[in-house]
Order: structure tokens, then C-alpha cells, then sequence
């Protein structure tokens, strides 16, 4: 008797708890979980699992009834390889926060949580994250890990093709991230706006949103003449509630 496979699916967020903002976008990700009342890891490695980052997310997370928040630290890992494997397959949804996406992946590496979270991804759980925790799911990334914005051709490689954060948002993001896909330093790929948000399934974009009128998610591709084409896709709003 065949089975079909369960839906693998990333999401990108231009917002959520560590933004400050309305809740809307964390609100929208848990309605895409593959249960009612999902267990959500919260993974900080990114910003060397900092304390007030885990606050924020237990502040947002925990008081709701839809969910049931949980965290994963690294720099301070109490659980073996087989105790890691059991509690990262447990989880319905892997939040990954914002920071350093080199240091993120090294460190994800050291772990063998790379591996883990690919296989999780591959049985259904829904994998996110804001910043860093964006970039790291695509195979290349624009990054600010070393200082200036850059290109970091690394990454999971869950989502093909490349990762922008805060486009809209930041000086100098938007032309460096085209420079970058226009010289072939990286892959074509997705830009997104703070406000906005974006959902893949199996590699595929199924549903975009954005929680303010400006936000968006563009698609950057190289034109053949050197430069390269920004296209704006259609957002859906998210409902104030």
C-alpha cells in the first residue's frame, strides 16, 4: 500500500516575536503546521543562544494556547546525539532566530544538527526563521556574518536557490544582493521585506503575506545582460484580527 509523503515546507519571515511586531506573521506560521497544537522549537544558535532572545521567544510562545514552545540550545547542550535526534523529531515546527548565519551553521555542523534537520524536514516538520534563521534553509545567502554584506554560498540547501533578508529594510541591501546574483556569486533567488513572509512546499512557492501595505517578496533573477530582474509577487494581507 503506498503512502504519500508528507509535505516538506520552509518559511521565510520578515517579522514575528523578535521583531516587536502585531504577532500576525506567528500567528499565520502556526496556522501551517501539521497539527492543531504544535510543539515549536525555538533554535537561537545564530546569536550564540542568547538569553533575553529565549525570553522573548517564552514571552510570545508560552502564554498561547495553539502551541507548545520549546528550545533548543547548543552552546549550552545537555542532550546526547540520541536523545538530540529523538527531541529534534519530535518537534512540529523549528524556529531559528536571527544573528550570524556562518557561525549558525558551524556550529550546526560541530552538533550534527544539520543532518537532523534535514531528516525532520523530509518527515513533515515545518521549518522557519527570521534573518539568519531565513538564510540558512537556501543554498547561498546574503549575509552581514562578517561584517560588511556579502555573499555566504552556503547553507542547507532545503530551499534552492538564495536567501535575502531585510531587503527593503537595510542600506545597501538591495544592490548588493543583485550585484551578487548578476556576477553568479549567488544563485537566483528570494528577497524578502521585513513585514513580509513567504511559504515553500517541497522547493516551491505556495503562499506569500505580508502584516504592512509596503512589505513584499521579490524574485531576483540574473537578465543576461549583466544586471538582473526584480520582480515584485503578489502578497496576501494577513488579517488585524
Amino acid at each position: 500500500m503506498s503512502t504519500t509523503p508528507p509535505a516538506r515546507q520552509v518559511a521565510l519571515l520578515g517579522g514575528g516575536f523578535s521583531a516587536g511586531d502585531d504577532g500576525l506573521i506567528d500567528d499565520w506560521l502556526l496556522g501551517h503546521a501539521r497539527v492543531p497544537r504544535p510543539r515549536v522549537c525555538f533554535v537561537p544558535t545564530a546569536s550564540g543562544d542568547a538569553e533575553g532572545y529565549v525570553a522573548r521567544f517564552r514571552a510570545a510562545f508560552e502564554p498561547r494556547g495553539d502551541c507548545e514552545a520549546t528550545v533548543l540550545s547548543l552552546f549550552r547542550r545537555e542532550l546526547d546525539d540520541q536523545a538530540l535526534r529523538a527531541f529534534v523529531l519530535a518537534q512540529d515546527v523549528v524556529y531559528v532566530g536571527g544573528g550570524n548565519t556562518a557561525n549558525l551553521l558551524a556550529v550546526w555542523r560541530v552538533h550534527g544538527l544539520d543532518r537532523l534537520l534535514r531528516e525532520a524536514y523530509d518527515l513533515g516538520t515545518l521549518m522557519c526563521g527570521v534573518s539568519a534563521g531565513a538564510n540558512c534553509w537556501a543554498l547561498g545567502s546574503h549575509t552581514d556574518s562578517f561584517g560588511p554584506l556579502t555573499f555566504l554560498p552556503d547553507g542547507l540547501g532545503l530551499l534552492p536557490g538564495s536567501v535575502c533578508p531585510h531587503y527593503g529594510t537595510e542600506a545597501g541591501r538591495r544592490e548588493s544582493y543583485r550585484a551578487f546574483v548578476a556576477s553568479g556569486a549567488l544563485p537566483p533567488g528570494w528577497a524578502v521585506d521585513d513585514g513580509a513572509a513567504a511559504l515553500f512546499t517541497d522547493g516551491h512557492l505556495t503562499e506569500a503575506v505580508t502584516r504592512v501595505p509596503a512589505a513584499r517578496l521579490y524574485r531576483v533573477e540574473p537578465d543576461g545582460r549583466g544586471g538582473t530582474t526584480e520582480r515584485a509577487l503578489p502578497c496576501a494581507a494577513l488579517p488585524s484580527g
